[in-house]
């Protein structure tokens, strides 16, 4: 019986070796085409997050209140929106001004990696925000980031900028993390929210690389680098590092660290920005101690609350995805389906064979 199944699995392994292949090669030829054609357009889809509220309260209703009582609910809200309806329609014919309406609140994403890639999607959403909020209105980030290139993150922060500039709030809500340029993009916020334990700070910069030069000269191996300008090239993978290049390095760094204390300070002037900016993260708590956020709270929270009072949007923007991402994800989501179902397979028949 092992045996069987020993060859069961050899014979799965081979199977998802081959399918993964095959996909990886339509994708590369579809990766081809795509690279021939225009770049491709996306468009910014809205929900309303009180809408989605309603809907689950709704839901509730029907599943735990007198059934004659929830369609009396459903009827006087529907009455009611018709009522609305009806005396704005009414209002603009007349030529009157319609009644203020609710205040508005944006809501956008950014789940941020080393190189900030979220943000070609988040330079269109404050783009699309811009055409339509006002000093009214409040845009809320929910953010989540590690950190990652001082240069991407720096473009990150400059869109919440365009924001600030037009004098809309901005508040963001960290519910896990905003250390290094998370916190460079939080810093710039009306209001940062975070949850008890979100890890938040890192005003620190960081830089490391391997160097290969001796396992290469070991081997008879040359390595040649040229350059023109004196701090061309200051630390090298492969080549020879001196004591003189790596002095240039952390000066670079020492600058640019300046750089983020500055920035922070001049978004957050009530922060003792010598004594966190340190490298060091706080969680939630401690960060609201040292000031680095305002409030504790998570992003479901406040968003909760807002929409008792506000209309919430949620936006974002959308790219369809080409050939060679939709071949990519189905490759993935193949292969870990097919390796989880024969993982399941073998440990059960261990376990039935015991």
């Amino acid at each position: 019986m092992t045996a069987f199944f020993a060859e069961y699995g050899l014979f799965l392994a081979k199977l998802i070796t081959l399918i993964a292949g095959l996909l990886l090669l339509v994708g590369g030829i579809g990766a081809l085409v795509e690279r021939r054609r225009e770049p491709r357009e996306g468009h910014i889809e809205v929900k309303s997050l009180n809408d989605r509220l309603e809907d689950m309260k709704t839901d509730i209703e029907a599943a735990v209140v007198d059934e004659a009582l929830a369609r009396q609910h459903d009827k006087l809200r529907r009455k009611q929106e018709k009522a609305e309806a009806k005396a704005l329609k009414k209002a603009l014919k007349q030529g009157k001004e319609p009644e203020k309406p609710r205040k508005r609140v944006f809501v956008l994403d950014f789940d941020g990696d080393m190189h900030a890639s979220d943000v070609e999607s988040l330079r269109q959403e404050v783009t699309a925000v811009l055409t339509m909020a006002d000093k009214d209105d409040e845009v809320v980030l929910r953010l989540e980031s590690p950190g990652g290139l001082v240069h991407a993150y720096g473009l990150a922060s400059s869109q919440l900028e365009r924001i600030k500039s037009k004098g809309i709030r901005l508040t963001v809500c960290v519910d896990r993390v905003a250390a290094s340029g998370g916190y460079m993009m939080a810093c710039i916020a009306d209001h940062v929210i975070a949850a008890p334990f979100a890890l938040v700070g890192s005003i620190g910069v960081v830089a490391q690389l391997p160097n290969f030069h001796r396992l290469l000269q070991k081997h008879d191996v040359d390595y040649e680098v040229l350059t023109a300008g004196e701090y061309k090239r200051t630390l090298t993978v492969f080549g020879e590092n001196t004591d003189k290049g790596r002095e240039k390095f952390v000066e670079e760094l020492e600058d640019t660290h300046a750089l983020f204390k500055t920035f922070v300070s001049e978004y957050r002037p009530q922060l003792n920005v010598e004594k966190v900016a340190t490298g060091e993260v706080w969680y939630g708590r401690r960060a609201l101690d040292e000031q680095l956020i305002d409030a504790i709270s998570t992003s479901d929270d406040y968003l909760f609350e807002l929409c008792r009072e506000h209309d919430v949007f949620e936006l974002s923007y959308e790219v369809k995805l080409g050939l060679q991402e939709r071949l990519g994800q189905l490759a993935v989501n193949t292969s870990d389906g097919l390796l989880l179902r024969w993982w399941q397979r073998v440990t059960n028949s261990r376990l039935l064979s015991r």
